[in-house]
């Protein structure tokens, strides 16, 4: 039975008083004109709401999905992550070995692309694509996250942002409508509304006047949108953690049917059971036919969960961010390359990954590098996006596959190999409607948690930390081997490999023990 959205039923059925033949033909006429249809569960979903875009959902399990979303610079499968690359590039990488690694979409920051070197220079180029020679899909962001991250640098009112430039103190004023044609001028396939954004650790007047104030601002950045055909405008759900909040501006978002949807001011320091909920409630109000995408989020885990929650597109700097910091992503978590252990350590960062990185170095030469030359970051980077679009893939081909249940099960054993998943993480999967029991042991209590870490010895001489945002207790009584490099030589030669700290269910900073 064909389920119409809300909007289009209002187009359809203005007055709610057609008869049942009338309503069958409106419902053919509608399927047929190829504008939203849907026949049975996992069947093709299309959209032709925008020429610039096509969503076919090829696949999925529950709420979980798998697309293929068609921009006019490439064609992408979701779940997909995009790389951020702030100022036209990723740090460390070229344009070819993002291609080599499957990169589909890039993600530029309109902020710091006015600022430098600016939009007007970019568009002299024939826009950011020809600018930097990349020839697949970009997204642009509005700059509006940057009244979180540089607030003591803005100043935010009903006509839009002013903010300090950081290059040369010049007040710069970014309102919905410049916002728009700074990202029209740049040239990417998805561009995003000026929303105002908050902390989700705010509460008060202040979350709600943020989510009234999106919406209006929606209204002028669609005015102000001169290239619909060519670029795809995303809306922002805001209203931090309150639900009735959030659902006002998805209803709102839904009511101007735009190409795609965002869920926005998440990742900002939210508890994870507020952070998945907020997801969950969201997936489930947005339309089937569009894609769906959760800013600022990069932990492989929160992927995970947020696709099988329904959600489709994720961007965040972790991966490289924490790459040059000499950590490198892996199945059981990450790997701190710094660490003393790898100073003799011949085995690649994971022996199961096939990238160039994990062929063909160390992890001693790379321990040497990332301490001392900017090639260990890159070459961590590498790894690190390679691990990432190579989860995307994973995801996709799982769920068109029919066997996304078990892809979950397998990520999470590699990740928990004791069963101590988060409890978010189960509650969110029992919503997913995915069975993760046969990874999962008694939710452990603290005492037991620690017994654990105490007693836990395994083959890896790295240091791995697992979501210590997650936390609870206090670790630091079976973290003493690394209190100094002495104690971790001895560890080494005296009992082989060192321990292995698991602080996924222990919310306290590991930090020290590096």
């Amino acid at each position: 039975m064909l389920k119409l959205p809300n909007s289009c039923r209002r187009l359809l059925f203005p007055n709610n008083k057609t008869s049942k033949k009338q309503q069958n033909l409106n419902n053919f006429l509608f399927r047929t004109s190829s504008a939203v249809f849907e026949l049975n569960r996992g069947c093709l979903l299309r959209t032709n709401c925008s020429m610039a875009l096509q969503f076919e959902i090829l696949g999925r399990f529950n709420r979980a999905r798998a697309a293929r979303l068609t921009l006019p610079h490439y064609v992408c499968q979701t779940p997909l992550f995009m790389p951020v690359g702030t100022q036209g590039t990723i740090k460390g990488l070229t344009n070819t070995q993002l291609e080599e690694i499957g990169c589909q979409i890039i993600l530029g920051n309109t902020y710091h692309l006015e600022l430098r070197p600016t939009s007007e220079l970019i568009d002299e180029f024939g826009g950011l694509h020809k600018f930097m020679n990349w020839p697949r899909a970009m997204l642009t962001d509005s700059g509006g996250f940057q009244m979180v991250s540089l607030l003591h640098l803005a100043d935010i009112t009903e006509n839009g942002v002013t903010f300090q430039s950081p290059v040369d103190g010049k007040p710069m004023l970014l309102t919905p409508e410049e916002s728009i044609q700074i990202q029209n001028r740049i040239g990417a396939d998805i561009i995003m509304a000026l929303d105002d954004v908050v902390k989700t650790t705010i509460t008060g007047p202040r979350i709600e006047e943020a989510m009234h104030r999106t919406l209006r601002w929606i209204d002028r950045c669609i005015a102000a949108h001169k290239r619909p055909h060519e670029q795809n405008l995303f809306g922002i759900v805001q209203g931090g953690l309150d639900p009735v909040l959030r659902d006002l501006c998805v209803r709102g978002l839904v009511d101007r049917d735009l190409p795609g949807y965002a869920i926005g001011g998440l990742a900002g320091g939210e508890d994870k059971d507020s952070f998945w909920r907020v997801v969950a409630q969201c997936t489930a109000a947005l339309p089937e036919n569009k894609p769906r995408y959760v800013m600022g989020v990069g932990y492989p885990l929160d992927i995970v969960v947020c696709s099988a929650l329904g959600a489709d597109m994720y961007d965040c700097v972790y991966p490289t961010r924490t790459a040059r910091f000499g950590t490198a992503l892996v199945p059981e978590g990450v790997l701190k390359l710094k660490h003393q252990a790898m100073t003799s350590d011949t085995r690649p960062i994971d022996p199961t990954c096939e990238c160039m990185v994990c062929k063909n170095y160390t992890r001693a030469y790379i321990h040497c590098l990332v301490t001392k030359d900017a090639m260990g970051s890159q070459l961590v980077s590498y790894h690190n996006l390679f691990y990432m679009m190579k989860l995307s893939r994973n995801l996709h081909s799982s769920i068109v596959e029919g066997r996304f249940p078990e892809f979950v099960c397998e990520f999470l054993q590699k990740m928990f190999p004791k069963g101590n998943v988060p409890e978010w993480v189960c509650n969110a999967m029992e919503v997913a409607g995915i069975d993760i029991s046969s990874c999962c042991s008694s939710f452990l209590s603290q005492e037991s948690n620690i017994t654990d870490i105490r007693e836990s010895r395994e083959d890896d001489p790295a240091l791995v930390y697992r979501a210590k945002e997650d936390a609870g207790a206090d670790i630091s009584s079976c973290c003493s081997s690394f209190l100094s490099q002495q104690s971790n030589i001895s560890d080494i030669t005296e009992d082989g490999p060192e321990m292995v700290c698991r602080a996924e269910d222990v919310r306290v900073d590991t930090s020290f023990c590096s």
